[in-house]
């Protein structure tokens, strides 16, 4: 059995990355967004690189959405072995200027839909560890897409830094409660990586050309980060072979998680 994989956030950036990623180990991949266009590019894209695709345009935040995305992939596919919570926003604001619903928003697509869409997946995940124990290839698990952000504080993101934190520890606390099921479940905290994240948080070119040089002197290493590595690290901590890894939120930064304010 291969990778049955529900990728959220799928149109572009990370989730676009992870779902390329699984698509080139011949996983069938329900790529979730809201962009229907988008979402259509990244099928093609998913088949060209070997892999099975199907499509839901669906908004995360909805109450109906969980149930409605694995059923698809269930349908889809016959099962569900990974869920990969792509999907998120960023924003500015400070303790004093981020109003109630930039607050609202912010938990609402980064941290609850997260959890409700992990709470409905889990029977499905569930029944992909009992068939891999029974001699399938693949158990269930979650990767969770957070931040360097959710790891280390940082001024002028506030609801975004909490939001990420609430994914580690939202991640820490699942693992531990369905490891008895034989679901897995773990989160990347990536630091500056270059896709569309930050000009959907309403930064222009200009400032955003900035960001991006100022990010070879925030970084160790010495560059921001690509999708494609933040997606091999999701592909590792969703397959077998990384099968005793569970509860962990791994930096994949550049080292910027080592360094102080600056």
């Amino acid at each position: 059995m291969t990778h049955q994989v529900i990728v959220t956030g799928a149109s572009s950036g990370i989730g676009r990355a992870a779902a390329l990623r699984f698509a080139r180990a011949g996983a069938s991949v329900l790529a979730v967004g809201r962009d229907e266009g988008a979402l259509a590019d990244v099928a093609v894209a998913i088949e060209a690189e070997g892999g099975k695709a199907a499509v839901l345009r669906a908004d995360v935040t909805q109450s109906a959405a969980p149930d409605q995305i694995v059923a698809a992939a269930v349908a889809s596919f016959g099962g569900l072995t990974t869920l990969v919570n792509a999907a998120g926003i960023i924003g500015s604001g400070s303790v004093e200027s981020t109003t109630d619903a930039e607050w609202d928003a912010m938990m609402d697509i980064n941290s609850r839909a997260p959890f409700r869409l992990m709470r409905a997946a889990v029977p499905a995940l569930t029944a992909a560890s009992q068939k891999r124990e029974a001699g399938g290839s693949v158990g269930g698990s979650i990767v969770n897409v957070s931040s360097v952000t959710g790891l280390r504080a940082f001024p002028g993101v506030l609801s975004y830094c909490v939001s990420k934190a609430a994914i580690d520890q939202l991640t820490r606390c699942a693992a531990l409660e369905l490891a008895a099921k034989g679901v897995r479940i773990n989160a990347v905290n990536p630091g500056v990586v270059v896709s569309n994240l930050h000009r959907r948080g309403g930064m222009n070119e200009e400032n955003y050309a900035k960001f991006l040089a100022r990010s070879r002197e925030t970084h160790p290493l010495g560059r921001p980060g690509e999708a494609s590595e933040i997606a091999d690290l999701i592909f590792f901590l969703a397959s077998d072979a990384s099968g005793w890894i569970t509860g962990e939120t791994i930096s994949i930064d550049g080292g910027r998680h080592l360094t102080c304010a600056r």
